[in-house]
């Protein structure tokens, strides 16, 4: 890919984020996950990868403003129009747009090319460990949803079938369970070597949100008269 063009996308990538948890620098990370991944397969299409990374999340904007909405179908249909507005082959700017609708984590829609499975699996490994912790974090304040549920009896949840958003149910339903969900050796391996300190976090945050409540209940009833 020419300079000139991998600026034209960029700067295109650039005005559509706003959101915070998936910013540009989310778009960075994960285009250089895919370049690694890239460099352990073959007959790689450099110049899909590169646009599709670029563009995989620039319809998140709609999502957050209609949660109806599904970021990576309406991203997909934003980049193949950019694409074709600026002169791209019809398909060229369909296999980018088949990359970018199938890189989401929950859905039937299943990558199928190469450079789609690249980008899929660099995408989740920016969830994956520490950063993937704290992107979750970042993302549950900026909706506003809380960090655990409690339940009628006064434990705290551990989010494990729990239908009520938080940090807590989204570990469980997603971040605890994507370690087996790629499809690149390269990917797997980098996940991997993350996923402990994921583990580590999560474990450490639910001992020291439940013992406080597990103690300070039967302290309270001691108090009340």
């Amino acid at each position: 890919m020419k300079k000139e063009t991998y600026r034209l996308i960029e700067n295109y990538m650039r005005s559509c984020m706003e959101d915070s948890a998936h910013d540009q620098e989310h778009i960075y990370r994960v285009l250089y996950n895919a370049l690694d991944i890239a460099k352990t397969e073959r007959n790689v299409n450099y110049d899909i990868l590169i646009a599709a990374c670029l563009l995989h999340d620039i319809g998140r904007k709609e999502q957050f403003e209609n949660p109806a909405l599904c970021h990576a179908k309406v991203g997909s249909e934003k980049a193949y129009q950019f694409l074709i507005e600026h002169g791209f082959a019809k398909d060229y700017a369909e296999q980018v747009k088949q990359c970018i609708r199938t890189h989401r984590y929950r859905r039937e829609d299943l990558p199928q090319s190469l450079e789609a499975r690249i980008l899929f699996d660099a995408d989740k490994l920016d969830v994956a460990g520490a950063i993937g912790i704290a992107r979750t974090l970042v993302y549950k304040g900026a909706v506003s949803e809380s960090l655990y549920s409690v339940s009628p009896n006064g434990e705290v949840l551990t989010g494990e079938n729990d239908t009520n958003p938080s940090f807590f149910q989204e570990y469980k339903y997603k971040l605890e369970k994507l370690y087996s969900n790629f499809y690149t050796k390269k990917a797997m391996e980098i996940a991997r070597e993350r996923q402990q300190s994921a583990v580590d976090f999560y474990n450490a945050l639910y001992r020291e949100v439940s013992t406080p409540y597990q103690n300070g209940r039967d302290e309270l009833e001691k108090r009340l008269g």
